[in-house]
């Protein structure tokens, strides 16, 4: 709306374009910021509101309103829209319930890797040895886990007569942790691994960029006079995602449980490790057409004219949308319900934002992997594979890498998932006593050993 606040434009008959000033980059990148830190907000808390579904809304209104009227009206919308959810949020924030955290996690993680380094020469007490460990008042965990055990020191007590007040907190949290604080700690950096395994995922989800030029190069027709936006290729991707999560859980689950006539219920590393065998899978497709668009344009004559359009069908590109769909509603849906279920409750806020933080490294990484392919390929005048000419460029190469990177972090994923072992969700009810025996449960968690009511209890038992 503002003309200075434009670079200047670029003339493609004489093809000289002036760069922008430093002012106008300033204030380009001044609306990147809080949009960025806003979303950082946003996106992790909204998950439990399913706001994702929103999107769909995002790619094809405003995309449609972009396309055809213009980008102060397509900027304008959006505005508009998010200024009246800010009063609506306000409003409504006033009906709930807020919770104000009696400390920062990050804090506690912090004085653990202190108190544990300061008493790296402590000796650990007798195994099954609740006295010389520091819990909660009304804690149900006397004795931190084996794993991780280096971190156990943290929560040792040398002199509780000095080191604990009298309300049973540490009297100096910096020389002495809770059993609780270290199993946060722990859970944190046991999920981590798994947690990398989705990068690769959200960095194929994100060439967004390189598979919009595709559909802009291809013919978007569905009729004589209606054309897809290029940008609303990923609404079908979305679509598919939706459809899968509804039919996965009101008829596939539903139905196997029938047949089995016990419930049935994928595992989320199973999930996780399906999503990103089709995230694998979504990437050679991509080769695929893009082979057959490149090989479609240079028979019309369009090797050197990247704004032709071919006549080969954008439809083609759906293919790879919905396996990308397909990956995010297995991967990004069972590493949400992971993070839920492997974290304590204390860390649920971690554990909604750890996919979105897993989105915003993947972002980065993207653009890292993208600068290092057009480094090496560009060499000695040669045509970059991720050239803005389409045509002169190698996308099916650059789509290979991606393939070739999704499979070997496929393998790493299977390692991690070994290397973790057995879920939380991985529970067997092994006896139900009934009223007569205060309607208590036994349960058997696999690969653990259970001691109640003072009975030991093995696997299998």
């Amino acid at each position: 709306m503002i003309p200075k606040s434009k670079s200047p434009p670029c003339y493609q008959s004489t093809q000289s374009c002036r760069s922008p000033t430093p002012a106008q980059l300033a204030h380009l990148f001044s609306s990147f910021a809080p949009i960025s830190i806003g979303a950082g907000g946003v996106r992790p808390c909204s998950i439990a509101f399913g706001a994702d579904q929103l999107e769909i809304i995002a790619l094809t209104g405003i995309v449609y309103i972009q396309d055809h009227v213009g980008w102060r009206v397509g900027f304008g919308v959006p505005a508009i829209l998010i200024f009246l959810s800010v009063i609506m949020f306000f409003i409504a924030s006033l009906l709930n319930l807020k919770k104000k955290p009696k400390k920062s996690l990050f804090t506690g993680f912090a004085q653990v890797i202190v108190v544990a380094y300061r008493n790296r020469n402590l000796s650990f007490p007798f195994p099954n040895s609740s006295e010389r460990y520091h819990h909660g008042k009304d804690s149900k965990i006397v004795v931190p886990t084996d794993k991780l055990r280096f971190l156990n020191k943290a929560c040792i007590t040398r002199n509780p007569e000095q080191e604990i007040a009298a309300n049973g907190l540490a009297v100096n949290p910096w020389r002495l942790c809770t059993i609780e604080q270290v199993e946060e700690l722990k859970a944190l950096i046991k999920v981590l691994p798994l947690w990398s395994t989705g990068i690769m995922l959200s960095i194929n989800v994100s060439q967004t960029t390189f598979i919009l030029i595709q559909a802009s190069s291809m013919d978007r027709h569905i009729s004589q006079n209606f054309e897809i936006p290029p940008a609303s290729f990923a609404t079908f991707g979305l679509i598919v995602m939706v459809i899968w999560v509804i039919l996965y859980d009101r008829v596939i689950l539903p139905l196997a449980s029938k047949i089995k006539g016990k419930p049935v219920q994928l595992g989320v590393k199973l999930r996780m490790g399906i999503g990103l065998l089709l995230s694998c899978m979504a990437m050679v497709v991509s080769v695929i057409v893009e082979m057959i668009r490149r090989g479609k344009a240079i028979q019309e004559g369009n090797s050197s004219n990247d704004s032709a359009v071919s006549r080969m069908s954008a439809v083609w590109l759906v293919p790879q949308y919905c396996l990308l769909g397909l990956a995010e509603a297995f991967t990004a849906i069972g590493q949400t319900e992971f993070f839920y279920s492997e974290l304590p409750k204390s860390m649920s806020s971690i554990a909604a934002a750890l996919f979105g933080l897993g989105m915003a490294v993947s972002n980065l990484l993207s653009s890292v992997v993208v600068s290092i392919v057009t480094k090496l390929t560009s060499r000695r005048g040669k045509e970059s594979w991720v050239s803005n000419n389409i045509n002169k460029g190698h996308y099916d190469y650059y789509y290979w890498v991606l393939a070739i990177m999704s499979f070997i972090n496929l393998l790493y994923f299977l390692l991690c998932s070994w290397a973790y072992g057995p879920c939380g969700e991985q529970v067997t009810k092994v006896r139900d006593t009934g009223n007569d025996s205060k309607g208590e449960e036994l349960y058997l968690i696999e690969g653990l050993t259970l001691k109640m009511h003072g009975v030991r209890l093995k696997e299998g038992e």
